[in-house]
């Protein structure tokens, strides 16, 4: 009876390296935890002192390389992280100028009005921006004839309230007026058009005059009928008047800020000053606009 035997396997290419790489990292292991023991156990002055010490020394300059390398990245990341920081604290501080100044305007308009009234017994007030109107915000969706037209359509219309002649403003200030309503849509002349004309009154001296386009530019403005004893200044806040007579009152409500006086002149020839206005409103970026709807139907 014969007996038959079992060949023994033997190991590959592929099974001793696996096994040698097994090896090597289990002594690399044993090695290192061997080594982490005697550095704790003999601290600072123990035989491996030096070797860590030589170690570091040899690192060094391959950190100091690294460090410079990454110093640029770093200062880019806080660059743009301040940058947008800055970005938000501009337009926070842009949105409270705006308010402080229809703040200031508005008190400082109820005080001159204030003085004139005492002296005015029978005087009829006229209406009054904000409280008498109800706002009725508006996309502005486009420009009729060009961007060179001073006229936009807003995307809104008769059945959101807004008549012919309603006033459009925006945060900084008077855009314009209505001049066309369909029943979601409507048209609106900006106040740059040549045919547009606005009653103002200077808030400091309360010196009156007509707000029409400037003559040769196209977001200039200019303060006209302006009498030569008025004192007009440049800096000063121009914003409308406002006014009523008998059943008739002003399209435009007193109080809402038009822009700042830039110059002041006058010649002997002429009748009244010349008196240029720049508008707080940029009527070339206008991305939303609020018609104002009086709470109350005209006479």
């Amino acid at each position: 009876m014969t007996v038959r035997r079992i060949p023994t396997k033997t190991l590959g290419p592929r099974g001793a390296g696996a096994l040698r790489r097994r090896l090597v990292v289990g002594c690399l292991v044993l090695a290192s935890l061997v080594l982490i023991t005697i550095s704790f156990r003999s601290g600072d002055d123990g035989p491996l002192a030096g070797v860590q010490s030589a170690a570091s020394t040899v690192l060094r300059p391959f950190a100091v390389g690294v460090e410079r390398v990454a110093q640029p990245f770093r200062d880019a990341y806080h660059w743009a992280d301040s940058l947008l920081d800055a970005r938000s604290d501009a337009e926070r501080y842009r949105q409270e100028a705006r308010e402080l100044r229809q703040r200031v305007i508005q008190a400082e308009f109820a005080l001159q009005e204030n003085e004139y009234l005492r002296r005015l017994l029978d005087y009829v007030d006229g209406p009054r921006f904000p409280e008498d109107f109800e706002p009725v915000p508006a996309e502005v969706i486009g420009r009729p004839g060009g961007a060179f037209t001073q006229a936009i359509v807003v995307a809104a219309g008769s059945e959101n309230g807004i008549r012919v002649n309603d006033p459009v403003v925006t945060a900084d200030g008077l855009v314009g007026i209505v001049t066309r309503v369909m029943p979601r849509e409507a048209r609106v002349q900006l106040l740059t058009d040549q045919e547009a004309a606005a009653s103002a009154i200077d808030v400091r001296t309360q010196a009156q005059g007509i707000v029409r386009h400037a003559l040769g530019t196209r977001e200039t403005l200019v303060l006209d009928r302006v009498r030569k004893r008025d004192v007009v200044r440049p800096g000063d806040e121009i914003v409308t008047a406002g006014w009523r007579t008998g059943g008739l009152s002003s399209l435009f409500p007193k109080g809402i800020p038009i822009g700042v006086v830039t110059s002041v002149g006058q010649t002997d020839t002429d009748l009244f000053q010349q008196v240029q206005v720049d508008p707080y409103v940029d009527f070339g970026d206008l991305d939303a606009v609020l018609v104002l709807v009086p709470l109350e139907p005209r006479e």
